[in-house]
Order: structure tokens, then C-alpha cells, then sequence
């Protein structure tokens, strides 16, 4: 386990602030947030590659917040790999087993399981330069996990990679954690990433931990406007509760009123996903509380969904299929309904 207490660092005019995390046996953890918020500092800081100006860091129990790297039990793969250009893939992964002195048969029979498992027993006798991205990744992660480190440290691995590339190893990456159990922190900046991989998700932003949580809490859950921007959600409202009870009212400007299913009072912000909204020329006939009618005034393609903007007297934006806007043959201009439950809203 990995516990972190109030862990400060500053650089320049940036600065970790107060970060205090659990991080359990086993668990695969994400460290998810935008450019420059300080994902690798705090991963540098867990690693020992940089000593924090407060706080502490404790491994299994043990505090590790002066040790130096090499005594961390750690592997840890950068965003660029960082592989050893002048050694090819064999001698790349092995690197860290001679270094701890291990003899040639353990050194042999631990590369057969680990270029095994990452199905990279054809490139053993490679240059690393003549690896794909995604070949390079596997040879990375392999090399730092050929040593049985106790925490996996991953910086970005999945960046560079072309999307069906990334697709593919994603779902590698899940299979060999769950085979070899290491405790995995992985910082990111891709939502999809981290939704497909985590155990548990800390959202950082400006070098604070501001939302910790199951990825179907960050995601479905936001707590705050940051967040909710940060995970996709398109639709975040400001309004008050006007009636409460099983199901609340809560008014957005004027006249908008929107069916919700919370306990809290007074002034709120509404999250609502695109994905859970229906479009429809008719109403739609459903035990969902809210349904609205609005004009169509803007479509945009997105490749994979089309996104629809709708004025209701707010602005409200979903996404359909391609499919579904030729079959609706639907134009800027339109009306049409909107519908989504109230459990659908997320308040905070």
C-alpha cells in the first residue's frame, strides 16, 4: 500500500499542495488531469526522483520519503520510454536484473515468462530504433516489470500511441495487471484511458487532488465544475431548488424547471452527460420526469457521434449516431423534443 500525508513541492511558481492518498495492494490508480497540473511531479516525488519540501511517503507501512530510488522496489516507465538505444530489446529488459546481480538461468527464465506475457518473444534480438510505438511500450513496461517491483509507476505510456494501437493495449494492460498483480499508478490526461483502466481515480488540478473516487463516481458523480468539465460532461447548470421531496424541482434561469433526485437545498449546479439525453420529433413516452421542447441550432460531426445543440431556453447538447440523424433527417432550425430522467442529473 502507498500512503501519502500532506505532501508539498514547490518549483518555480508551481506547487503540489497538501496531497494526502491511499493507494491499495494491488489496486490499479489513476492519477487523472490535465497538462501542467502537476501529474509527473507527484509520480517524481512517489519514485524519489525528487525530495517533497514537506510531508511524507510510506511503502507497505514503511517510510520511504528519504530513501533514494534505487531503494524504493519501484519500476517506473516514462512518457518517451527512455529505452537504451545502444542495446537491443534482450539486453534492454535484462538491464535491471544484472544491475541487482541476478544469475544468467533466473535472468533467462524471467525474460521467457515476461517477453511471454507481453507476447514480444520475436523482438528479443531487435534495435530498439527499429520498434514500432507500440512495441517500444511493451519493451518498456516489460523492463520495469521483469524486476517484481512492488509499485509500477506509468508517466503517459499510452500517448504517443495511434488510436488502434491504444485500443489494443489497453485492454493488454488490464489483462497483465490482473495476472501479475502490482500496484499500479498511472497518470493521465485521457478520461477514456483511466475510465478503462482504473480501480480508483484522483482528478488533479493545479497540483491539488480534487475528487478521489470509483471511475463511475468521477465520471457519472462530479463534485465540482472542473471536474465535470474535465470528464466530458457538455451540460453544467447553475440553479436553485424550488421544491424538494422525493423528486426535486430545480429552476435554471427564468423558466426552466428540471426534475431531480436529491436532498440538497438552495442554490445548485446541475451536470447532465449528452449521452443521456433523448431526441425525439414527438414527445417521448417514458416515466422520465423531464422533457422539453427546443429548436435545433447546431449540429457538429465528431467522427464517431454527431453533436446536437439544442435551445430550450437554455442551450442543452447531446449526441446521436450518424445513423440516427440520417434516419431523423434532422436540420439546424428543427423542432424537437428533449427528454432525460431525473436521476440523470447530477447535483452538487
Amino acid at each position: 500500500m502507498i500512503r501519502i500525508k500532506d505532501l508539498c513541492k514547490r518549483l518555480g511558481n508551481f506547487r503540489i499542495k497538501d496531497i494526502n492518498l491511499e493507494i491499495f495492494e494491488n489496486e490499479y490508480f489513476v492519477i487523472l488531469g490535465p497538462t501542467g497540473t502537476g501529474k509527473t511531479v507527484l509520480l517524481e516525488l512517489i519514485a524519489g526522483l525528487q525530495k517533497p519540501d514537506k510531508g511524507d511517503i510510506w511503502f507497505d507501512g514503511n517510510r520511504v520519503t528519504n530513501l533514494p530510488p534505487e531503494r524504493r522496489n519501484i519500476g517506473m516507465v516514462y512518457q518517451d520510454y527512455m529505452l537504451f538505444p545502444h542495446l537491443n530489446v534482450r539486453e534492454n529488459i535484462l538491464f535491471g536484473l544484472k544491475v541487482r546481480g541476478r544469475d544468467k538461468i533466473a535472468r533467462n527464465e524471467s525474460l521467457a515468462k515476461i517477453a511471454r506475457l507481453f507476447g514480444i518473444e520475436k523482438l528479443l534480438e531487435r534495435k530498439v530504433k527499429a520498434l514500432s510505438g507500440g512495441e517500444q511500450q511493451r519493451v518498456a513496461i516489460a523492463r520495469a516489470l521483469i524486476t517484481s517491483p512492488g509499485i509500477l509507476l506509468l508517466d503517459e505510456p499510452l500517448s504517443a500511441l495511434d488510436p488502434g494501437t491504444k485500443e489494443k493495449f489497453l485492454g493488454d494492460l488490464k489483462m497483465i495487471h490482473s495476472e501479475l498483480g502490482t500496484t499500479t499508478l498511472h497518470v493521465t490526461h485521457d478520461f477514456n484511458d483511466a475510465f478503462t483502466l482504473a480501480d480508483r481515480i484522483a482528478v488533479i488540478s493545479d497540483g491539488e487532488l480534487v475528487q478521489i473516487g470509483s471511475p463511475e463516481e468521477i465520471f457519472q458523480q462530479p463534485d465540482s465544475n472542473f471536474v465535470a468539465e474535465f470528464v466530458g460532461v457538455r451540460n453544467i447548470l447553475q440553479g436553485e431548488i424550488i421544491e424538494d421531496g422525493e423528486d426535486s424541482i430545480v429552476r435554471v434561469g427564468d423558466s426552466i424547471k428540471i426534475a431531480v433526485v436529491t436532498t440538497k437545498k438552495g442554490k445548485v449546479n446541475l451536470a447532465i452527460r449528452p449521452e443521456d439525453i433523448i431526441i425525439s420529433y414527438e414527445p417521448f413516452v417514458s416515466s422520465a420526469r423531464n422533457s422539453f421542447q427546443g429548436k435545433v441550432v447546431r449540429i457538429r460531426d465528431r467522427l464517431s457521434l454527431v453533436e446536437v445543440i439544442v435551445d430550450i431556453g437554455i442551450k442543452l447538447t447531446l449526441y446521436i449516431t450518424r445513423r440516427s440523424l440520417e434516419e431523423m433527417k434532422l436540420k439546424l432550425g428543427e423542432r424537437v423534443y428533449l427528454t432525460f430522467k431525473a436521476s440523470a442529473v447530477h447535483v452538487y
